[in-house]
């Protein structure tokens, strides 16, 4: 499947009408800078490209939640650091929950709550 049937796949599956589908994926691919990638294959994109891709198939179904295990744990410093600025930025913006798991802190700084597992007990940090 290309990037723009990834994003849009769940919609049809869901009975979403093709038209609606598609404009729905293209916004979530504009609101993860890849719009121009529609018809681009996954395996012609790079690693960060890839995690944003599904970034925007996470966030089709317009959840409240958003669970991210190691989102950047696959990544190089730079771009880790641009998907985890994209995360934050679409959860504040679309007033949802994002629950992260990490083992940077440096990926966990811009969380309003930080808890730390040591030892088999759960602390908070912040």
């Amino acid at each position: 499947l290309t990037v723009g049937e990834n994003v849009s796949l769940p919609l049809e599956l869901n009975r979403i009408p093709r038209p609606q589908a598609r404009e729905k994926a293209q916004d979530l691919l504009e609101a993860v800078d890849l719009r121009d990638r529609w018809g681009t294959f996954p395996e012609k994109l790079s690693g960060g490209e890839q995690q944003r891709v599904a970034l925007a198939r996470a966030l089709v179904h317009d959840p409240l939640l958003i669970l991210a295990d190691e989102p950047t744990g696959n990544l190089d410093e730079e771009t880790g650091a641009q998907v985890m600025s994209l995360l934050a930025r679409l959860a504040r913006e679309q007033n949802r929950t994002l629950l992260l798991v990490t083992h940077s802190l440096e990926a966990a700084s811009p969380a309003d709550r930080v808890l730390r597992l040591s030892h088999g007990q759960l602390l908070e940090e912040r």
